[in-house]
């Protein structure tokens, strides 16, 4: 074939048990029409033909490859190799090898374009502007900032800058400080902060606007000579990576340059004092940046030392579960935007304080909300609110004597056993007992429509209060709504609407039947007595003051996708 590129298309011909990802990526591994079938453990078995272009896919290295996890059920394949004829159609040429070869060939070309997944930690506290701006004011107000501005040493500030070494210049000097009784800062204000981040998005800096009023005193005029003083202040905050440690945040440096100084004369006097007061003011302007930096950067670091043990204090504070606790500790930091990004690791304890259960980085893929910036976010991962749900509610059977506390739904249960067996619904007594046992931990599952609980029952049906063996015993797979919400610094949660997903005759002693002929009677029962039960429990919430803790009045809870997230409350 003249003037024809001839590309090879190779395709296989294979039977495997796989486990698909996205139908997205099948469609870039080139898939053709797959036949499948069920598995019992939800993988799929294939009987299909792939036809891959080599060439298209390793020029393609942004493709991700769904062969990761083939396991292979059969050691047979074969192999077509195809060329494009001038009419079209195709030339083909057939050859047999091993399986196992093969998908360690498929797995090589396909595997090296594929992108690991961005590992989701237990917990992540986001921390915004507005909240890193009022705990750094907060801690400099504390820390006394504005007593240290007043007592800046300008003059002792401006012999040193000024004199460089330079005898002349350092006789001039001196010859206008000695007109000069004192020159202090009367006046001291740490404006608004601003944190913004840097060029390269991997830092923040703070702005620290610093607002004064200075005066000298002269014997040239009786009244103080005042000067309006504005310079900044900005300290970098970056992410120091330690080996085998956490990380930590820093605070990589602290300076204060001329660019945003401006210094002006407030009153004017006569030609002979505003003479004077120029001369003070280019003294001044290159010794404050250096004063700035010297008396009150240190303080600028105390301050952002203490912001950041307070946050790993609230970040570490044990959450009481009753029983057991719940804690946090840092995974690791990061910066993103103007926000602080706190990871965290989660470890479930016992009454005991010992450890049960330890989440760490899962690579299940967490999609965060695309929302306006909070001034703070706390999100949970679903896993770690599914048991600290399981925590409080650990397995317990509940008996119940039907004739007394539910007596209307006693008489619709013996109605719907007649329909089973009239002799068995004709030994009911009034000390009937029904015992529910709760199986396993409930399962959380959070979406962007709500939350569910899923629950595992045994349920067991008793003539009288004396008998040992019951009518027949169910196991009772079911669902209910959970409502999360904030209440007085506690998070609370609530269950309703129970429905069956599945229910299983497990033994029966009065005959074969289908159990979803008590399914109506039932989920009255389960509604009217585990629910009430469980949500007693409930009431008590877990008391996660976060919110309180970084000023705010109130807090939301709110479901988003598979996970938990706490924000401030609307206004």
């Amino acid at each position: 074939m003249v003037g024809t590129e001839r590309r090879a298309i190779y395709r296989y011909r294979y039977r495997v048990l796989w486990r698909p990802q996205t139908g997205q990526d099948r469609q870039k591994a080139r898939f053709r029409s797959p036949e499948r079938t069920q598995t019992l453990d939800g993988r799929r078995r294939l009987h299909s033909v792939l036809c891959v272009d080599l060439e298209a896919l390793l020029a393609d290295t942004a493709a991700p490859t769904p062969f990761l996890f083939m396991e292979l059920e059969t050691q047979f394949l074969s192999i077509t190799k195809c060329f494009p004829s001038a009419g079209g159609r195709m030339e083909v040429g057939t050859q047999k090898m091993a399986g196992l070869w093969v998908l360690v060939c498929l797995g090589a070309f396909l595997g090296a374009s594929s992108v690991p997944a961005t590992p989701t930690p237990p917990a992540v506290l986001t921390l915004g502007s507005e909240v890193i701006n009022e705990m750094l004011t907060q801690e400099l107000k504390d820390l006394g900032a504005t007593t240290i501005l007043h007592q800046l040493p300008l003059l002792s500030a401006m012999r040193q800058e000024s004199a460089g070494g330079i005898p002349l210049l350092g006789s001039l000097v001196s010859s206008i400080l000695k007109h000069i009784i004192w020159l202090r800062v009367t006046s001291a204000n740490i404006l608004q902060l601003q944190v913004e981040p840097t060029v390269e998005d991997q830092e923040l800096v703070v702005r620290i606007p610093l607002d004064m009023v200075a005066g000298f005193n002269t014997p040239l005029v009786k009244t103080i000579v005042k000067f309006h003083m504005e310079t900044e202040a900005q300290a970098f905050i970056s992410v120091e990576h330690t080996p085998g440690g956490p990380g930590r945040l820093v605070l990589r440096d602290c300076l204060s340059s001329q660019g945003g100084l401006t210094i002006s004369l407030l009153n004017k006097l006569s030609f002979l004092v505003n003479s004077l007061a120029d001369k003070v003011r280019n003294l001044l302007l290159p010794a404050l940046p250096q004063m700035v930096k010297e008396e009150l950067c240190p303080v600028i670091q105390t301050a952002f030392d203490g912001m950041y043990a307070d946050l790993l204090s609230l970040v570490k504070a044990p959450i009481s579960l009753s029983p057991g606790l719940l804690k946090f500790d840092l995974l690791s930091p990061a910066i993103q935007g103007s926000s602080i990004k706190l990871n965290l690791e989660a470890k479930l304890l016992d009454s005991k304080a010992k450890v049960t259960k330890w989440f760490n980085n899962s690579d299940t893929s967490l999609e965060l909300p695309t929302q306006p910036e909070d001034p703070f976010s706390l999100i949970i991962r679903q896993d770690v609110v599914s048991d600290v749900v399981a925590a409080v509610l650990p397995e317990e059977e509940l008996v119940v004597l039907l004739d007394f506390v539910l007596p209307e739904l006693a008489r619709e249960l013996k109605m719907s056993i007649e329909s089973i067996n009239q002799t068995a619904a004709n030994t009911l007594g009034l000390t009937q007992i029904m015992k529910i046992v709760t199986r396993n931990k409930p399962q959380l599952f959070l979406s962007q429509a709500g939350a569910k609980i899923a629950q595992l029952i045994v349920l067991e049906v008793f003539a009288t209060n004396k008998d040992v063996r019951p009518f027949f015993t169910l196991g009772i797979e079911t669902s209910s709504e959970a409502q999360f919400y904030a209440e007085d610094d506690r998070l609370r949660l609530n269950f309703s609407d129970i429905s069956f997903d599945r229910t299983r005759l497990l033994v029966s002693n009065i005959g074969l039947f289908n159990p979803d002929i008590l399914k109506n009677v039932l989920t009255k029962v389960l509604d009217a007595v585990l629910l009430p039960n469980e949500n007693g429990k409930l009431r008590h919430g877990i008391p996660i003051s976060l919110g309180k803790a970084l000023g705010y009045s109130g807090a939301s809870w709110s479901v988003i996708q598979d996970a938990l997230m706490l924000t401030p409350a609307s206004a």
